[in-house]
């Protein structure tokens, strides 16, 4: 690759003019997120007080499967709040030592939901494992009831995050807990009638363990993006070569290198890059504001990179240390 220097072009935020990089105003992935702080917090009030009852009368029954969903609703609860206290710090401004503010925190909390939610899940396999080995009669109304309440309480608190599920890692965790727990509250019913017709007690531990199934079942793409956006992956829905193609297709440009595209937060995408300007191009001495402000609002608009920088630098001149890094 040829050499180059490092000629900075100016900054284009929103439009505006700086000096240094080219930042793309927010879009896509960048948009400010929703405020959900209402949901979450009759979220929490509704399940915190469903986990107390449910608890008490899956003893009172002698019900794993209510003690089980009771243990899954706490971890619901305590996934909430970690949700919220996150969507909350990742409107923070930044500051000299957090310089990208608190958004971080959102993908942090998503990943706490999916490794709690694990744990507790092994914990219920456990003991449904034993109760399976020795089954114990079960109040089979008590369970009905309380699962029939249940479904309202989940059905509830997941119709409040359905609107923010898709574009928000974040916020799909707690509607995937929340839906899925409506869904597992079903299960509790059918089991509860069952045992109701055949006093077969072992369907209790039985349906505690499809519950922890489809707990994790559901739970391992949470697990797994949330992973991914902490290790700083790329967003599954964004193409490296498509992006590369993009700019390379940019007027002047004749090469790229230290491409890097990573999430911010679980709403938010950056993006930085050393754009090679060719000598004869006219934006070769001089980056112009309108080369980096349509460059950013490019990716922006295809990829829902919010905030992109743009190092300038020009064909012929001096090698970048990175660019030689790259191609080793």
């Amino acid at each position: 690759m040829a050499g180059h220097d490092h000629s900075h072009g100016s900054h284009a935020h929103g439009g505006h003019g700086h000096g240094g990089h080219g930042h793309g105003g927010h879009g896509g992935h960048a948009h400010a997120p929703k405020n959900f702080g209402p949901a979450f917090a009759i979220g929490i009030v509704l399940n915190t007080g469903f986990v107390v009852i449910e608890a008490a009368y899956g003893y009172l029954a002698n019900s794993m499967s209510l003690v089980a969903d009771a243990g899954h609703n706490l971890s619901d609860v305590l996934g909430l709040a970690a949700a919220w206290i996150a969507a909350i710090l990742v409107r923070r401004r930044a500051s000299a030592r957090f310089t990208y503010g608190y958004r971080g925190s959102s993908i942090l909390a998503a990943l706490f939901n999916a490794v709690f939610l694990l744990i507790a899940m092994g914990a219920v396999i456990w003991e449904a494992l034993v109760r399976l080995v020795h089954p114990e009669p079960v109040a089979g109304t008590i369970v009905m009831v309380v699962a029939a309440v249940g479904i309202l309480v989940n059905g509830l608190t997941a119709w409040l995050f359905a609107s923010g599920a898709k574009g928000d890692i974040n916020i799909r965790g707690a509607f995937l807990h929340m839906a899925a727990d409506a869904a597992v509250s079903v299960g509790v019913v059918v089991a509860g009638l069952v045992i109701q017709l055949t006093g077969y007690a072992w369907l209790d531990p039985a349906v505690s363990l499809v519950i922890a199934a489809l707990v994790v079942w559901a739970t391992w793409g949470l697990l797994r993006d949330s992973v991914a956006m902490s290790l700083d992956a790329v967003p599954p829905e964004i193409s490296p070569d498509a992006v590369t193609g993009f700019l390379r297709d940019r007027p002047g440009v004749v090469d790229l290198h230290d491409l890097h595209i990573w999430p911010m937060s679980t709403t938010s995408v950056a993006l930085t890059v050393h754009l090679v300007i060719a000598e004869d191009h006219p934006e070769h001495r001089t980056p112009g504001n309108a080369f980096l402000t349509e460059t950013a609002e490019g990716l922006r608009a295809r990829f829902g990179i919010g905030h992109a920088t743009l190092q300038i630098e020009a064909a012929g001149g001096p090698a970048c240390r990175l660019a030689e890094a790259c191609a080793a």
